[in-house]
């Protein structure tokens, strides 16, 4: 049986053990189990992330995933994400988008151009089954109103709120992996 490809885009800053993304990646990887691939490619300079860098990495890991790839960013990751798809042509089929504790880029505080997204960005986004935004009420990197931002944008996007989980939801996400599961079961279309 063929695998289902998930690609997981990590945070910026330390990606050592039970730093970063490490911990979530690593729970979603054992709670899927075997009948999925999750792919975790070291991005760029993760201390000093580089939109740039950080784009290129990600088109050759989409160009190499098969059509119905499941896209998960993790913080940096997820606007990074975001920001490619609504910028870049995208030649693969998007089995579903799956965003944690991203940050929105333009509030004040939050203005750093170059992840900045462009106006109307929701409407660039290629054809997408699903898109989950996860975020926790208590995230003490990425307040909480940041996915109310993207809820705005994304108003067909479904928002899970959590209100413990912090950050970097080290204990894992069981939503997250029952979305993906899913996701796996829905068909997708080809564009």
């Amino acid at each position: 049986m063929k695998k289902k490809q998930i690609l997981f885009l990590h945070s910026g800053g330390p990606q050592g053990p039970h730093e970063g993304s490490n911990d979530l990646v690593r729970s979603l990887q054992e709670a899927l189990g075997e009948g999925y691939q999750v792919s975790y490619p070291q991005m760029p300079d993760p201390e000093h992330p580089v939109y740039a860098l950080w784009k290129a990495e990600l088109e050759r890991e989409i160009a190499a995933a098969e059509d119905g790839v499941v896209l998960v960013g993790h913080s940096l990751g997820g606007s990074v994400i975001l920001k490619f798809l609504s910028e870049e042509k995208c030649d693969k089929a998007i089995g579903g988008l799956c965003i944690v504790a991203a940050p929105f880029w333009g509030p004040p505080d939050w203005q750093v151009e170059e992840y900045m997204l462009t106006e109307n960005f929701a409407f660039r986004l290629p054809r997408i089954p699903r898109i989950f935004l996860y975020h926790s009420r208590n995230d003490e990197v990425v307040p909480f109103e940041h996915v109310q931002h993207y809820g705005e944008e994304l108003r067909w996007a479904t928002i899970r709120a959590f209100e413990n989980q912090g950050h970097l939801f080290s204990s894992g996400l069981p939503e997250l992996v029952k979305d993906i599961k899913q996701l796996a079961s829905l068909p997708y279309e080809r564009y």
